[in-house]
């Protein structure tokens, strides 16, 4: 099939290099424009970019992607199927331009986890188990017929850096399947189930991603997981922000009982009190400081001692 691939970050790049590898054709790359970043204010492109630049890929960066000449341009294209991974939301005008449909892969077991940020809410939310759907767009958001679903586990101290690796290995070969499927026509689409309450996966902010301390020790330690390596989550002392990386639940007791958010500090072990038992820090980073382990920080800052964080 002739296809035009739509996406922008990381994560789909995989995706990208599974379809380029194949049988298929790639007619066309569209992903977001060139904009400026750093003290510098230098251009950065996106990864799509990059890859789609060294693999001589026609590359489609729209402004607005109800333009009529961006519209036309795609048409004249002739493209079977549009894949999209990781993008921006289509408008209708655009998503209904190839025959075969316009197919998105989303990081969750549909309809759980629609939104923004499936991998970092699964964790969050001490899920067991997640995984990868492809699924028709329509014109509600991650609401589409499902064509496939793959599911992998979740390990208890699993992070969201290695559950991305994971899923963006699955969802490259899910993708395949999945256009395997619709060129045979062998498959049946399954509707989204709306009676039920399933988790979100909003976009993440500085306000979802600060440790509410008064939380169980199980409840942070999910949350803290689920925010590593990016965006990470995060707390303060003395108006100085802290970001915690890496932690686990501690398994010894301590008789006293100490405020949520209470740090403690005893030998090499990093411990701050929760609204239910202790949580063990093992990496960290305090703003202006590179990360460091528990260890380091003990060695250094142990002026923190008893600090209450907020």
């Amino acid at each position: 099939m002739n296809i035009i691939f739509m996406g922008t970050p990381d994560f789909a790049v995989e995706c990208l290099d599974v379809l380029v590898n194949s049988d298929h054709s790639i007619v066309a790359v569209v992903t977001s424009e060139d904009k400026q970043a750093g003290r510098g204010q230098k251009i950065k492109t996106s990864v799509i970019k990059d890859y789609s630049l060294k693999k001589n890929l026609k590359i489609l960066q729209p402004k607005n992607l109800k333009d009529s000449s961006f519209i036309n341009e795609i048409k004249n294209l002739n493209p079977d199927i549009f894949i999209v991974v990781a993008f921006r939301m289509l408008p209708k005008i655009l998503w209904e331009i190839p025959a075969k449909g316009t197919i998105n892969l989303h990081a969750s077991i549909l309809p759980n986890l629609r939104g923004a940020a499936p991998i970092h809410w699964a964790i969050i939310n001490g899920l067991k188990e997640t995984g990868v759907s492809t699924f028709y767009i329509n014109e509600k958001i991650d609401c589409g017929e499902i064509i496939e679903q793959k599911k992998v586990p979740i390990s208890k101290n699993e992070n969201t850096g290695e559950l991305y690796i994971k899923l963006k290995k699955i969802g490259a070969i899910t993708i395949l399947s999945t256009l395997e499927k619709i060129s045979n026509k062998n498959f049946k689409c399954i509707k989204q189930n709306e009676n039920e309450k399933y988790l979100k996966a909003p976009k993440l902010n500085r306000e979802n991603t600060r440790i509410q301390w008064k939380k169980s020790v199980n409840e942070i330690h999910n949350f803290v997981r689920g925010l590593s390596p990016f965006p990470s989550a995060w707390t303060s002392v003395n108006n100085k922000i802290i970001k915690i990386y890496k932690s686990r639940e501690y398994s010894n007791t301590i008789e006293k009982k100490f405020k949520p958010g209470t740090i403690m500090m005893n030998k090499n072990t990093l411990l701050i009190s929760t609204g239910s038992g202790l949580l063990e820090v093992l990496e960290l980073k305090l703003e202006g400081k590179k990360i460091m382990t528990n260890i380091e920080f003990n060695n250094g800052f142990n002026s923190l001692n008893m600090s209450i964080l907020s």
